[in-house]
């Protein structure tokens, strides 16, 4: 069990260290999402409706700066040392993901320090279960980026296929209208959008009325979905390992 848990640990660790050294990080992470939240809330005079929306866009900016140590790991040799050793390949790639996930997570709890001034109020009973739903969403959009920037070569390219897929991934997840107020194509997108019950299960947690999908439903897909990525994510990793031995 330790020649499993012990690399995990370490990269996971090794995650954390880095974004110590890089603390700038936490600035724009944290500032973009509350720009963002605090123009459109006050704009549309309502900054409850989509505060579910900016913490998670909170955690997406997270994990997608997190996971860009894929690449810079790539060109440095690391991956390739990893690739190489003796350890588990899903134990690599679980210690990479749970500590991206665990910067973004801090970060969204961070950004929970904001909730009083949407009028959101939180419940120390509630609190295990908020924190829950945003280390499961942090978990599930590291692993998505962990899948994009696997593939990629460089950190422009990096960037620009994650604007292109996450943001409208964003926008059409009930952060900007709710699923009930959509339309046609748009709601059918949004059905079969992951980040639909993302959003759908913090809102849950944070006890916003009339929340589509379920509370349950968006559990099971949130966790599902979470899962297979880092199938996903292990399979690629065995797979690169391959071709590094041949």
């Amino acid at each position: 069990m330790s020649s499993f848990f012990l690399p995990a640990a370490t990269l996971w660790q090794r995650e954390l260290i880095r974004f110590w050294r890089q603390k700038s990080r936490l600035l724009g992470v944290i500032a973009s999402p509350l720009v963002i939240w605090l123009l459109i809330g006050y704009g549309s005079n309502t900054l409850k409706r989509f505060y579910a929306g900016a913490l998670v866009l909170t955690v997406m900016f997270s994990a997608i700066f997190s996971t860009i140590s894929i690449i810079e790991d790539r060109r440095e040799g690391f991956l390739l040392s990893m690739l190489v050793s003796p350890a588990p390949r899903t134990s690599m790639v679980l210690g990479k993901i749970l500590g991206a996930a665990t910067l973004a997570w801090i970060q969204g709890l961070i950004f929970l320090a904001f909730a009083p001034l949407a009028g959101v109020s939180i419940a120390f009973g509630e609190l295990l279960a908020v924190a829950g739903a945003i280390f499961l969403i942090s978990f599930t959009l590291t692993g998505l980026g962990f899948v994009i920037a696997w593939k990629m070569e460089s950190t422009a390219g990096f960037h620009a296929i994650m604007n292109l897929l996450l943001l409208p991934m964003w926008m059409v997840s009930g952060a900007l209208f709710p699923l009930s107020e959509a339309q046609g194509w748009i709601k059918a997108l949004m059905w079969a959008n992951p980040l639909t019950y993302s959003i759908s299960l913090l809102s849950s947690t944070l006890r916003f009325p009339n929340v589509t999908p379920g509370p349950v439903e968006s559990l099971v897909v949130t966790l599902a979905f979470g899962l297979a990525l880092l199938l996903v994510c292990g399979m690629m990793a065995a797979q690169k390992s391959t071709r590094s031995a041949a």
